[in-house]
């Protein structure tokens, strides 16, 4: 649980270390003009804005603000894409274009991921509602009426039965 946790702390500092990291990789390992225009123009601001795109979905989802805590397929996606995303700030001309090539694919690959936890997540299901003396109950299925016969023994109103419920006011029972 708790790498799961760490994770959850460690998503929105990453937006702004993993762009730092970018720039200071091409100082120190001395990639050129081209790779300062690219990393300036198009790195830095795409995984910024990624990282806090990727880390509002994460951060929407039920669970994960219940428990502060960030699934496994959350835990595998980030690291690999951060992995990637310094791998990159390496610049070696070998290996730099497929490395960045995997590293777009995994970015999209994860954005869809977060997508389609948070529609399972919101997915609609049966919930338990409370009265306002606290009990729970669960609300009837309205689409249980119209297919079939009634699960409930308790006979339904019929439509031509009006219910009127009035309220005392409290100057009236003074």
């Amino acid at each position: 649980m708790w790498v799961r946790r760490a994770f959850f702390s460690w998503l929105i500092p990453a937006a702004f270390l993993l762009p730092l990291w970018l720039l200071v990789g091409w100082a120190v390992f001395r990639a050129g003009g081209w790779a300062f225009l690219w990393v300036l123009f198009l790195a830095i601001p795409i995984v910024f804005f990624g990282q806090l795109i990727l880390t509002l979905l994460v951060r929407a989802r039920g669970t994960v603000r219940a428990e502060r805590a960030v699934s496994w397929w959350d835990v595998l996606g980030f690291s690999a894409w951060h992995l990637l995303i310094i791998s990159l700030g390496f610049y070696n001309p070998a290996w730099w274009a497929p490395a960045m090539v995997v590293t777009i694919i995994v970015g999209v690959g994860l954005f869809w991921l977060t997508l389609w936890q948070l529609w399972r997540e919101a997915k609609p299901s049966r919930m338990v509602m409370y009265t306002t003396e606290g009990i729970a109950y669960l609300p009837p299925d309205p689409t249980a009426g119209a297919a079939g016969p009634s699960t409930s023994s308790a006979p339904s109103p019929s439509p031509s039965e009006v219910f009127v419920i009035t309220e005392k006011n409290r100057r009236d029972s003074a």
